[in-house]
C-alpha cells in the first residue's frame, strides 16, 4: 500500500499582571478552527529554531511529509518538542473576552472590583547514499530521531524528485513537480520525515509529537506552497513568532491589526466562539484573503488581562529561545517577545511563501473585547441614576452597531436579544413617557 504524503507548511516567569480589574472569561484558541496548523518561529539575526505542530489525523503509516529546508540538517539540528508548549503559547496568545460591571451612580465612594485572573532522542545517522545518476537525486543523510525515520534530499530537477519519491513508496498529489520547482532552483534541501512505528509504539503516544530544527539563513520566511498540493478548501495558520525586540510582520503581504478594545453586548459571554469566527471571517472577506492578521503582540514575560501564565524561560529555551540566561526576567518584561499571525489563505490569494521582518514597533496589542454588566438598580433611586439609564441606553445602541460591523450580522436580531425593541424592559430606558398625561 502507497504512503501518503502531506506537504505541510514548512510541510504544512514572573507574577500575573495585577493592574486588570474586571473579569477574564474566555479566549478563542486554535479548537475553534478546524482545520489549523500552528507554527513557532524562534528568531534571532540569521539563526532560526522553527517548531512544527503535526495535526496529521489517520493510519501513522500513511503519514509523511516533506520541508524544504537551507540546508543539510545535521542530526543534533533536530530535536522532538513537546506539544503541551504549543497549547500553552495559544491559550497565552489567543483573543479574549473580558467583563466588568458597572458601579452604582448613588454611591460616591470609589467602587472596588475583583481582580480574577486566570491562572490560568533516541538518534541514529547512517552513510549518506550516493546520488541516482538517472533521477538527480542525492540522499544526503537519513537518521532516526524519537518517532520519525528522517532523509534529507537534494535534488537537481523536480521531475526527478518525484519520481524518486515515488519509486520509494510514497503517493504524490498532482501538481507536485511544479510546487517543488521554485525550491529546487533556490538550491534548497528537502526534509522528508515518516513515522517509525515500533518507536511509535515505544512513545506510548497516540498523537505525534512536534519536529523542532535549527538552522541559519538570511532568509526570514516560512514556506507555505507545498501545503496547498492536498488541501481541501481554505486553510488557517496560527505563527507565533518569538523575537528578542519587536513586532514581527509579513513583508510581501498586507499585515492587519484586528480589530480590538471594542465594548460588545453581555449576551456574547455565552457565544465568544461563534462571534469570534464571524469576526474573523468578516475581516478575512473584508480583505479578499489577501492579508495577515496580527491577533498578539506582548512581551512573554507579562500581560493584563491574562488568558494564562506567561511562558517560563525553562518553557521558552525548549521552544528553542536560544539567546536566554537563567535568569533573564526584568521586572515585568524578560528579552522575548511574542507576535501571533492568523492567516487563511488559498493557493490563488498567497501564491508566495511568507516573508517575515522584525520591526522596531513595541506597542502591545491584543485582540480584546469588552463585556460590560449593567448596573441592576432603579432610575428613581437618584439623579445620576436617572442619567446612568439614560446613558445606558445609548451604550446598549451603540454595542449593538459595533457587533453587526465586526461579524456582519443581521442588526434587528442583534438588537432583539438585547432586548432594544421590548418597551417594558427594565435595563433600557427610563419612560420617559409615564407622566404626560396624569
Amino acid at each position: 500500500m502507497f504512503k501518503t504524503i502531506l506537504f505541510l507548511f514548512i510541510v504544512f516567569i514572573p507574577q500575573l499582571s495585577q493592574a486588570f480589574c474586571g473579569f477574564y472569561v474566555a479566549k478563542a484558541d486554535v479548537s475553534l478552527y478546524n482545520q489549523a496548523s500552528q507554527v513557532v518561529i524562534v528568531r534571532k539575526e540569521d539563526k532560526t529554531v522553527l517548531s512544527l505542530m503535526n495535526d496529521y489525523q489517520g493510519d501513522l503509516k500513511d503519514f509523511a511529509l516533506v520541508i524544504p529546508v537551507a540546508e543539510v540538517l545535521k542530526k543534533e539540528q533536530i530535536h522532538i518538542g513537546d506539544n503541551k508548549l504549543f497549547k500553552r503559547l495559544d491559550n497565552f496568545t489567543a483573543p479574549r473576552l473580558v467583563e466588568y460591571h458597572d458601579k452604582n451612580p448613588c454611591q460616591r465612594f470609589k467602587y472596588k472590583m475583583k481582580n480574577i485572573l486566570v491562572k490560568s532522542d533516541r538518534e541514529s545517522a547512517a552513510a549518506p547514499m550516493k546520488e541516482k545518476d538517472s533521477l538527480g537525486v542525492t540522499v544526503e543523510a537519513e537518521y532516526t530521531i524519537g518517532e520519525y525515520d528522517i532523509v534529507i534530499l537534494s535534488a537537481r530537477e523536480s521531475d526527478g524528485l518525484e519520481t524518486w519519491l515515488k519509486q520509494n513508496g510514497y503517493k504524490m498529489p498532482l501538481g507536485a513537480s511544479a510546487a517543488l520547482k521554485p525550491y529546487i532552483k533556490q538550491d534548497m534541501k528537502f526534509f522528508v520525515a515518516k513515522v517509525n512505528l515500533k518507536e511509535q509504539n515505544q512513545t506510548g503516544l497516540k498523537f505525534l509529537r512536534p519536529l523542532q530544527f535549527a538552522f541559519q539563513s538570511e532568509k526570514f520566511m516560512l514556506p507555505i506552497r507545498l501545503g496547498m498540493i492536498n488541501a481541501k478548501g481554505a486553510q488557517d495558520l496560527l505563527v507565533y513568532v518569538l523575537t528578542e525586540k519587536g513586532r514581527v510582520e509579513v513583508s510581501n503581504y498586507q499585515t492587519v491589526k484586528l480589530p480590538s478594545n471594542m465594548d460588545i453586548p453581555v449576551y456574547i459571554k455565552d457565544d465568544f466562539a461563534h462571534f469570534y469566527k464571524s469576526l474573523f471571517d468578516n475581516q478575512v472577506k473584508k480583505y479578499n484573503l489577501r492579508a495577515v492578521f496580527t491577533e498578539y503582540f506582548w512581551n512573554m514575560g507579562w500581560c493584563d488581562p491574562c488568558a494564562a501564565n506567561p511562558l517560563s524561560v525553562s518553557e521558552l529555551k525548549k521552544l528553542g529561545v536560544f539567546w536566554l540566561g537563567s535568569s533573564s526576567t526584568n521586572g515585568r518584561g524578560i528579552p522575548v517577545q511574542v507576535t501571533r499571525l492568523h492567516v487563511r489563505y488559498t493557493p490563488d490569494t498567497f501564491p508566495e511563501d511568507l516573508m517575515f521582518q522584525e520591526t522596531g514597533d513595541t506597542q502591545n496589542f491584543q485582540g480584546r473585547y469588552v463585556l460590560r454588566h449593567p448596573w441592576t438598580g432603579s432610575p428613581e433611586q437618584c439623579d445620576a441614576a436617572k442619567d446612568y439609564f439614560k446613558n445606558l441606553a445609548e451604550r446598549h445602541e451603540r454595542e449593538s452597531s459595533v457587533l453587526a460591523k465586526l461579524t456582519g450580522w443581521d442588526l434587528n436580531q442583534i438588537r432583539h436579544k438585547m432586548n432594544l425593541t421590548n418597551d417594558n424592559s427594565s435595563t433600557t430606558s427610563e419612560k420617559w413617557w409615564k407622566n404626560i398625561w396624569e
